[in-house]
């Protein structure tokens, strides 16, 4: 018995050393030649190695970047108002680390697991590299499950898998944190672990966002990672990978993930800002060389893994900002290359209140309909199409004076299409009732509705359709496969409602 017991200690040991790596070096230090504008420069450390902590007073840490012959880079993650030449400072001996696990749930914290909600202190169950490899090729399994946003126009035409990346992108003030935000607000019903990590945003910005999740009851299964406008470039550098880090905690247990960077133009301005003050040369646009690689390392970490190496997913919707409608730019190429489709927000279709402003032309999901259950593909397999061909088709009716009633028929029947797309904001809906308004209006049910009177007919369809067919809604849910009489059920209660909604007109 005591030998059994002195054996199972010894094993537990054993893993314990197995799992951490301790550097038995003596302490180095150095001492600072240069600190400004967010960097250091510093002269000794001789065997300080890529991505390490130093500390430097006042708690003050940074992380080596350029690791020069006579001197090392350092990016400040901290104040650095204190700072000036002469001041020694020392290694650290461990890599730039974040705090992971479940008690950051429901936080707002920054990458360094400094709090920022509330005096609470932060429990978490170990801390782990920033910086951490993609999964293997074999590792990873097809993208099949739907990431359900709640948005009619991303679920029906450009559907999301758990484990894709998706890129939104768009002018300011379009909307595109608003479709990422409904997106967390609609997975708080459905186990998915949520990271809104914000880069370079205004402090209001971040607390209106905190405040909606907060409303709809969606902050307790959020992680909120915040670096400001007014924090240090290297925070807002390494900010995005600390999240992601704490992603992969949640993937690595078997459980599905969503992250959302909003967004990765400020964190490409933050690393050609560091790169430039660190000297290293800038190449297009003033960007430096190996721009692509600082997000490319990062997006590739999102996948679906195998069920042999434990399940789970890491879903990204990394956001980026255009000017004056430029998708071509450096950046947004950059990250359309990357990622596996785009989420188009146009301005114009924002000014003239079509919302979500989403541009079904040049929006894709590469993955597409493979994600979608096999109701949901039945409805909106032709939808994307045929929506496309009737804004091509009212575009040069425009020039026309008389129209024959099949091109007017079809402009119609597009209008209500496009009335029924328009989604309130932080209202998103079940696959169910997505599924039950599309195959009413697919059907021409609201064709000889008024146009003010779609809005109504729809939200009141949405509403029956819970009511009167639950086992119904669930087999959608559940991605069951209806047949034509299950069908029309949906359509008989479709068809009643907008026989209400027109009797209700006349009167």
């Amino acid at each position: 018995m005591l030998q059994q017991l002195l054996n199972d200690t010894i094993t537990t040991l054993n893993r314990v050393v197995d799992r951490r790596v301790f550097k038995l070096r003596a302490t180095e230090t150095g001492t600072v030649l240069y600190v400004g504008g967010g960097i250091a420069r510093i002269n000794g450390l001789p065997s300080i190695t890529s991505e390490e902590l130093v500390r430097f007073p006042d708690s003050v840490l940074g992380v080596a970047i350029n690791l020069e012959p006579n001197e090392v880079g350092v990016i400040l993650l901290g104040d650095s108002d204190k700072l000036i030449a002469g001041v020694e400072v020392s290694a650290t001996g461990r890599e730039a680390d974040t705090p992971v696990g479940e008690g950051l749930l429901g936080r707002v914290i920054d990458a360094t697991g400094n709090v920022l909600d509330n005096d609470k202190p932060l429990r978490y169950n170990e801390r782990r590299s920033v910086e951490q490899p993609a999964p293997a090729i074999l590792d990873r399994a097809p993208v099949t499950v739907p990431l359900e946003t709640g948005i009619k126009t991303i679920d029906a035409l450009i559907p999301i898998g758990r484990g894709q990346r998706e890129l939104i992108v768009g002018d300011r003030q379009t909307g595109k944190t608003s479709v990422a935000v409904d997106t967390i607000i609609n997975q708080r019903d459905k186990g998915v672990v949520c990271i809104y990590c914000a880069i370079g945003q205004r402090g209001t910005a971040v607390a209106r966002v905190i405040d909606t999740l907060h409303k709809h009851d969606a902050l307790a299964n959020t992680i909120v990672v915040v670096a400001s406008d007014e924090d240090p470039p290297g925070l807002r550098y390494i900010t995005p990978y600390a999240a992601t880090t704490m992603a992969e905690y949640f993937m690595e247990k078997g459980q599905d993930t969503l992250i959302v960077y909003d967004d990765l133009t400020r964190h490409a301005r933050a690393y050609r800002e560091l790169s430039l003050l660190l000297r290293r040369p800038p190449g297009r646009e003033a960007y430096p060389g190996d721009i692509f690689y600082i997000h490319s390392r990062m997006l590739e970490r999102a996948t679906c893994r195998r069920s042999k190496c434990g399940g789970g997913s890491l879903t990204a919707l990394p956001i980026i900002e255009t000017q004056a409608q430029d998708i071509s730019a450096y950046i947004p190429t950059n990250l359309i290359s990357i990622t596996d489709g785009q989420i188009y927000l146009s301005p114009t279709l924002f000014h003239k209140g079509l919302l979500p402003a989403i541009d079904v032309g040049k929006s894709v999901s590469r993955v597409g309909g493979k994600t979608q259950y096999p109701a949901f593909r039945s409805v909106a397999g032709d939808l994307r199409l045929s929506y496309s061909q009737f804004e091509e088709l009212e575009s040069f009716a425009r020039f026309a004076t008389r129209l024959d009633e099949e091109t007017r028929a079809t402009i119609e029947h597009g209008q209500r299409v496009r009335e029924v797309l328009k989604q309130a904001e932080h209202h998103p809906l079940r696959a169910s009732q997505q599924m039950a308004v599309l195959k009413a209006v697919n059907a021409g049910l609201f064709d000889d509705l008024e146009l003010d009177k779609v809005g109504d007919a729809e939200a009141l369809i949405q509403q029956r359709v819970l009511n009167d067919l639950p086992e119904l809604c669930e087999r959608m849910e559940a991605g069951k496969v209806l047949d034509d009489s299950e069908w029309q059920q949906v359509l008989n209660v479709a068809s009643s409602t907008v026989s209400t909604i027109k009797g209700q007109s006349k009167e």
